[in-house]
Formats: C-alpha cells, sequence, structure tokens
C-alpha cells in the first residue's frame, strides 16, 4: 500500500543528526588539503635537498631558503644575505649550506662553511664570526600549521630586508618571516622502536659497530675484545649493555675517547 512504501522509504532513509551535512563536508575539505598538502611535498625536492617538517629532521647539512630558490648565503665579512634565487633543479651553493648542530630538543646552532657559527649581534643583525657557541648563537625552528620560521636567541624571527641582509627584529612570524630549512641528509625511514643504530643486530655485531663510532682508524684496523660474549648477553639483560662495551673498549686502549 502507499502508506506501507512511505513508511519503507522513511525507515531507509539514513538518520541524519544536526550538523551532520556539514561534518562531511568539512571532512572532505580537510582529506583535499592534506591530499594537496602531500602532493605539494612530493614536489618540494631540489636535487636531493628536501624541507625539514620537524625539529627531528633538521640534520647534517642544512640550506635556509628564504624566497623561491633564494637561501641565505655566507659572505666572508662574516655577515649574510639573500643569495641569487637558483632555478629548477640548482641546489644550494656552499656559501649556502651549513651544518646544523643539535643542542636540546628544541634550539640548533648553525655553522657556516667558514667554520663559525651563525649568531646575531645586539641589533639583531645576524652575522657569522663566532668560534664558540654561546647564548646569541642559538635559534630555535618554529613549526606551525606546515610552516616554519627561526627564531635568534633575542626572541625575534629572522628575516631578508630590502638591503639582502638577514636580521632578526620582529617579535611575530607573518609572512616576511616563513621560511624553509632542506637538508640533504638522506631521509631515514622511520624505525618501529627507538634502538640507537649501533645497538641492532647480534651482540658481536653491536660491539662491532659501537667500536666503529668511537675508533680513531689509526691503523684503519678495528680492534675487537677476544673476551666471552657471554658476558655482552647478560650485560644486555641487566641493562648495562653499554658501559661492559665501554669497558671492553677502554681494555682494547684502542681509541682515544675511553678514558
Amino acid at each position: 500500500s502507499a502508506a506501507m512504501a512511505e513508511y519503507a522509504r522513511v525507515k531507509s532513509t539514513k538518520l541524519v543528526l544536526k550538523g551532520m551535512k556539514s561534518q562531511s563536508k568539512k571532512k572532505h575539505k580537510e582529506k583535499k588539503r592534506k591530499r594537496e598538502v602531500e602532493e605539494e611535498d612530493k614536489l618540494d625536492i631540489v636535487g636531493n635537498w628536501w624541507v625539514v617538517k620537524n625539529f627531528g629532521d633538521i640534520t647534517g647539512t642544512v640550506a635556509i631558503e628564504m624566497d623561491k630558490g633564494a637561501y641565505i648565503h655566507a659572505l666572508d665579512t662574516g655577515l649574510f644575505t639573500l643569495g641569487a634565487p637558483h632555478k629548477g633543479d640548482e641546489v644550494p651553493a656552499p656559501p649556502e649550506q651549513f651544518t646544523a648542530i643539535k643542542l636540546s630538543d628544541s634550539r640548533i646552532a648553525l655553522k657556516s662553511g667558514y667554520g663559525k657559527y651563525l649568531g646575531i649581534n645586539s641589533d639583531g643583525l645576524v652575522i657569522g664570526r663566532s668560534d664558540a657557541i654561546g647564548s646569541r648563537e642559538q635559534w630555535e625552528p618554529v613549526f606551525q600549521e606546515g610552516k616554519m620560521a627561526l627564531l635568534a636567541s633575542n626572541s625575534c624571527f629572522i628575516r631578508y630586508n630590502e638591503e639582502g641582509d638577514i636580521v632578526a627584529q620582529s617579535k611575530t612570524a607573518g609572512a616576511e618571516e616563513m621560511l624553509k630549512i632542506r637538508s640533504c641528509a638522506e631521509r631515514e625511514m622511520k624505525k618501529k622502536d627507538d634502538i640507537p643504530d649501533e645497538d641492532r643486530g647480534n651482540v658481536k655485531q653491536c660491539e662491532i659497530n659501537y667500536v666503529k663510532k668511537f675508533q680513531s682508524f689509526q691503523d684503519h684496523k678495528q680492534k675487537i675484545s677476544k673476551e666471552d660474549e657471554k658476558e655482552l648477553k647478560k650485560a644486555r639483560k641487566d641493562g648495562s649493555f653499554h658501559e661492559t662495551l665501554l669497558d671492553r673498549r677502554s681494555k682494547l686502549k684502542a681509541d682515544r675517547y675511553c678514558k
């Protein structure tokens, strides 16, 4: 009957709660945005220089892109400028490459190819004339919503000014303070556990890895302790693995770091 058909139609209609429609649209938008970001990510590699997305990514040799294809460029005067823009797949030039050193969970130091650390002077001008890391040579990368800015020790963000100098003078990060840190370090596939590389594998391999990490290769021969591996296996269980490895290395007197 017509009434039954109407009842069936109503019954089969999906329950729609208030606000549900807009939610699914929002979800769709979010998915689309996520997809766009991912696609942009895939494309945003210059040569083998990829964009750092979090603090953990910052390692080894980096370049700081302040404008499309234009990087912070070290001058032999100890000052910095915005380098000429690179086209296409042209990678950062040597004066635009810096060594990043992690100082804490949020701060880094940056060393130029001249062997000097980037810092700021009292006017907030970015300079690289220091041989050591003091409070002014510490930088804090700030990540937000897929963008990043770099905070200097005077609590100001860096940008380039009309003269092309790099300055830290703004307490807030606007469009001019947005930059990219690019790294050419090999991207590591995330391992599921937090075991340091030298602790992977069987105990013998671990010892070889550990010795490799610290030994100075004067005679290009590794010296591995001949003592029983049982001792190491036991130590690994007891949680004194590293101490035992260190003790075995110090017996070898094969490197400068033990004692």
